[in-house]
């Protein structure tokens, strides 16, 4: 039997579980939030009418824009983050790739520990409804966030929390139980622009927009075409899966971070010692064992011999500076 009687107790014992889960930040949004969900939505549908989505036809999803449409009589979001950031690096001359597909597929990890929470949450409240969404769900995962005051989103895109950074993949948990609501976050990036500048193929076109038919990230995951475009292969670097550098030069990812223990977060050994010569070389066979439970495994065997040969030539250059520096 429920000990937990109002909304403000059950508020906070909803967050406090979520913690227990290894969640960190966690906060709670009300429907139909603040007049920033509607000026976020507005810029959404702008980004899709000038085609900045590329190929992601996805990302046009009526329902990214009607939350209410992913869980009727919802009233409540809780939304969490999870820290990613691991305190070490690639081996010099391996290929980079980017921070958050070192561990365990985050999508799994998350959706695992929501589901826990959306039992503990039908337990206290029987008649409660309740909807776990991933970043894979059509939903403003970052403008939800944000209202949820886990962090405000930067220049780049990314959601920053004032403790971890942009290191954490998000979740949410929409639900019909009325919940205590945080206050949104503050924007703190100021006139900072280190991430437009550090940007090799200006795919930051202005502040808060990117244009995926230039992101690095894009074509390294999602672009299916056989070959990467000149200008794309030419500003690679040894990027072979996504891509850090905006993240990677963002003032707040400058300062001390923790650095995870999640043990699902901790990164594959493979993955900081990846040779061109092994990504070229590994069968479709091996290419899949390796990325069994991995999120990068979106880049198809034929996709990571096709990057890696657009990156080729590079290799040698970035290795001599990462040595230097």
């Amino acid at each position: 039997m429920s000990q937990i009687k109002n909304l403000t107790e059950l508020s906070q014992a909803l967050k406090r579980e979520a913690k227990k889960q290894g969640f960190d930040p966690v906060g709670i949004s009300r429907l139909p939030g603040s007049e920033r969900i509607q000026l976020r939505t507005a810029a959404l549908q702008r980004w899709l009418e000038v085609g900045h989505q590329a190929d992601m036809k996805w990302m046009a999803a009526p329902r990214r824009q009607q939350i209410e449409s992913l869980l009727e009589g919802v009233t409540s979001v809780l939304s969490v983050g999870l820290n990613y950031y691991i305190k070490t690096k690639k081996e010099p001359k391996a290929l980079s790739i980017a921070r958050y597909g070192w561990g365990r597929d985050y999508h799994k990890v998350v959706k695992q520990r929501l589901k826990k929470l959306g039992r503990w949450l039908e337990n206290e409240r029987p008649n409660c409804q309740w909807k776990i969404c991933v970043d894979s769900s059509p939903l403003l995962d970052k403008v939800w966030a944000e209202e949820a005051g886990l962090g405000w989103i930067g220049k780049h895109s990314n959601l920053i929390n004032k403790d971890y950074g942009s290191w954490i993949v998000l979740g949410h948990l929409l639900c019909t139980e009325p919940l205590l609501a945080d206050d949104p976050s503050k924007p703190l990036c100021g006139k900072c622009q280190t991430c437009i500048t550090a940007c090799p193929t200006k795919a930051i076109t202005e502040p808060f927009v990117i244009n995926s038919n230039l992101c690095l990230a894009y074509h390294t995951i999602e672009n299916r075409s056989s070959e990467l475009p000149k200008n794309i292969s030419e500003s690679l670097g040894t990027w072979v899966a996504g891509c850090d550098i905006c993240q990677d030069v963002c003032p707040w990812n400058q300062r001390k971070l923790t650095s995870s223990q999640d043990p699902e977060m901790q990164p594959k050994n493979w993955m900081l010692k990846l040779t061109k010569k092994q990504a070229l070389s590994w069968s479709d066979e091996e290419w899949k064992k390796k990325l069994q439970g991995s999120a990068l495994k979106r880049i198809k065997p034929w996709m990571w011999r096709r990057n890696t040969k657009a990156i080729q030539t590079e290799l040698s250059k970035y290795s001599n500076k990462e040595r230097k520096s």
